[in-house]
């Protein structure tokens, strides 16, 4: 049995030699690229992946489904530019494909990173990650789902079976420029959901409280005060330009 990994990119030089360093010794790598112009695609080929291209449309989600489609093997692993596989998990995913009762689908647990802290209030952040081919659609819009037809499962919460999510994002300056962009890009499929005043700040007040207390943020420190403030914002400026756009 072998696995496909797909890599999407877009100027994705500064974390993706960890990244390919870390699935190098899988069956096969395809890289997905946006017409980087940074030194991307000179590292792809220096690892020897297979890159196809894919129109900027500035996330990642619309090139989900093109790249998978080239994969040349029945099962698929999704792995961002900035993210990093263990041997402990690579060992782990074989040995899942190779199980009669295999899921068509696995989700796999991720180890969050914020001012260079393990964020404790964002684990185990769930993902889709692992799947048969034939078995996915992704919609094409930002943070959606996969649609995985059949059965799904998820793996064990425990960090040497989690992605590790270290390399990029883990600063506040980064984390606040994204802000706006993807907080733009969700508008797209959330302008149309209903806040009040009372909705909007429980919806806020309660993604602090998970976040720092019920999932044990707290235990980071002033990066886990950050993290789970900074969280609540994002929703906060999501709510908030919801209601521009309904004013408007």
């Amino acid at each position: 049995m072998s696995i496909s990994v797909i890599i999407n990119t877009y100027n994705s030089a500064k974390t993706l030699r960890p990244c390919l360093e870390s699935v190098k010794s899988f069956d096969e790598v395809i890289l997905c690229d946006m017409h980087s112009t940074d030194e991307t695609l000179a590292i792809a080929e220096e690892y020897k992946c297979t890159v196809i291209m894919h129109e900027p449309v500035g996330y990642v989600e619309p090139a989900r489904n093109y790249a998978i489609s080239h994969a040349s093997h029945s099962w698929v692993l999704i792995v961002d530019s900035d993210e990093m596989i263990s041997d402990s998990l690579r060992n782990y995913l074989y040995e899942y494909i190779r199980k009669e009762n295999a899921a068509d689908g696995l989700a796999l647990a991720t180890m969050n990173f914020f001012m260079g802290k393990f964020m404790h209030g964002y684990y185990p952040d769930y993902h889709f990650r692992l799947f048969k081919k034939d078995s996915i659609y992704w919609p094409p819009t930002i943070h959606a789902v996969p649609q995985i037809k059949g059965r799904t499962e998820k793996a064990p919460a425990k960090k040497e079976f989690s992605i590790d999510h270290r390399m990029q994002g883990t600063t506040v300056s980064n984390f606040v420029s994204k802000m706006n962009k993807y907080t733009d890009i969700e508008l797209e499929r959330r302008q149309m959901e209903q806040y009040g005043q009372l909705k909007m700040l429980f919806k806020c007040f309660y993604r602090f409280i998970r976040m720092y207390l019920l999932k044990g943020g707290f235990r980071d420190g002033k990066a886990g005060l950050c993290y789970a403030i900074l969280n609540s914002f994002y929703k906060f400026i999501t709510i908030a330009k919801i209601w521009e756009i309904k004013e408007k």
